[in-house]
């Protein structure tokens, strides 16, 4: 079997620091959007007002997917509490989510420096901690495939790096 990667994810307690340093609504809209619906870098700064589905609360993405990756693979990610106000409110003012990539990651570079965080992080980064923090509140594989934009559910396999006291924890709580 060929080696696989796998990246640590954060802690729970680090990925609340840094979603307690934010100061910036800015800061807030990257690090908290990035850690409550799991998009990737490219989709977020590619968001767009028309994106937004206002009466469902939440935002239509065209990510990879398709031939040569012609983004014609769509999801649907539900907004949580969190981020709703904060993404509703920046498309009520603006068309688009006009921060670049590169800008994004360095934001999310000086938040996690403010929170003290020694670990690298990157968005990616997040996009793993919201995929552990979903599965650790109990949605399902397929459910969780989906709403990464996962063709096949071993690729969503790779983001679910549970500690060994996770596994401990989720056995004695439901055996």
């Amino acid at each position: 079997m060929a080696y696989e990667y796998k990246r640590e994810p954060l802690t729970q307690d680090e990925a609340n620091r840094i979603a307690s340093a934010c100061e910036l609504f800015e800061e807030k809209l990257v690090v908290w959007t990035l850690l409550d619906t799991g998009l990737r870098i490219s989709e977020l700064a590619g968001l767009k007002k028309t994106n937004l589905d206002w009466q469902a609360h939440r935002i239509m993405v065209y990510g990879k997917g398709g031939p040569c990756g012609t983004r014609t693979k769509r999801r649907v990610l539900p907004l949580s509490p969190r981020t709703q106000p904060l993404i509703e409110g920046h498309f009520a003012l603006h068309e688009s989510f006009a921060m670049s990539p590169r800008n994004i990651q360095r934001l999310l570079k000086r938040v996690a420096n403010r929170a003290s965080i020694s670990r690298p992080v990157s968005p990616h980064v997040l996009r793993h901690i919201f995929a552990l923090t979903a599965v650790q509140k109990g949605i399902s594989l397929p459910a969780l495939q989906r709403l990464l934009g996962h063709d096949h559910l071993t690729t969503t396999e790779i983001y679910l790096n549970l500690s060994p006291e996770d596994v401990a924890r989720e056995f004695q709580s439901k055996w």
